[in-house]
């Protein structure tokens, strides 16, 4: 019988340090929410994210709601029946974020933004392998507090094949003037990391082992795992 693979974290033997990281940094309080710079930065070798571009997504902790962005959209708007007069960008409990294009209106942009999702490696183009949006939140809570952490991060680039880890508090992030003479912090940071997986971007590897002989006048069709699997050492196939 073939090898069967069983499923674990995502691993890329070809890259086993690479990874794709989220910073969210606030930046402001507001009085029932914050606002905050969203950056993704591409540490992996070679694995660039072509069209149509990244889609970013996660859970709200609580009841929280997107009043404006910068930089980029949410794909949805959701439910927002129950506010009155202005109405938030997003309502979703899991919205879906998409970057902007090239040609959007200079007020709408912040740095690192607006390249139609495409994202380039640091090996490859470290003049292009960030993306940022700013994004208002509203619904939150306006301290350390009461503010909750995203939870359910995921990541598309443009098909499935990347998995987030758990969004970790980090230190809060330096932020400096061009002319590096005065520094602020952001109020609260935290960060998510995102690895990319052969075992999840496809069903079955592209390479298998027959088990027909060279002399036989059928083939055996190779549907599931049979060589490859994500552990190094082989220890996730099982006969």
């Amino acid at each position: 019988m073939p090898a069967l693979c069983l499923l674990a974290d995502a691993y890329d033997s070809l890259d086993p340090t690479g990874n794709i990281t989220i910073k969210w940094d606030v930046r402001q309080w507001t009085p029932d929410g914050y606002v905050a710079v969203v950056a993704m930065y591409n540490y992996q070798q070679f694995r660039h994210i072509s069209e149509p571009g990244w889609q970013l997504g996660w859970t709200w902790a609580k009841k929280e709601v997107i009043w404006s962005m910068v930089g980029a959209q949410a794909t949805e708007q959701g439910d927002c029946s129950k506010f009155r007069g202005n109405v938030p960008h997003s309502c979703k409990k899991s919205p879906t974020i998409v970057d902007l294009l090239p040609d959007t209106p200079y007020n709408m942009q912040i740095s690192n933004c607006c390249k139609a999702g495409i994202l380039s490696t640091f090996n490859q183009d470290p003049a292009s392998a960030a993306a940022a949006f700013q994004i208002s939140v509203a619904l939150a809570g306006a301290s350390k507090k009461t503010v909750k952490l995203p939870t359910k991060f995921t990541l598309k680039t443009p098909g499935p094949g990347y998995a987030c880890g758990r969004v970790m508090v980090r230190r809060p992030t330096m932020f400096f003037t061009r002319d590096g003479r005065r520094a602020t912090r952001a109020l609260m940071t935290w960060e998510v990391v995102c690895t990319y997986s052969q075992f999840l971007a496809q069903k079955a590897p592209s390479c298998c082992v027959s088990l027909s002989s060279f002399y036989s006048n059928t083939t055996v069709n190779c549907p599931i795992c049979s060589c490859g699997c994500q552990n190094a050492r082989g220890s996730n196939c099982k006969k």
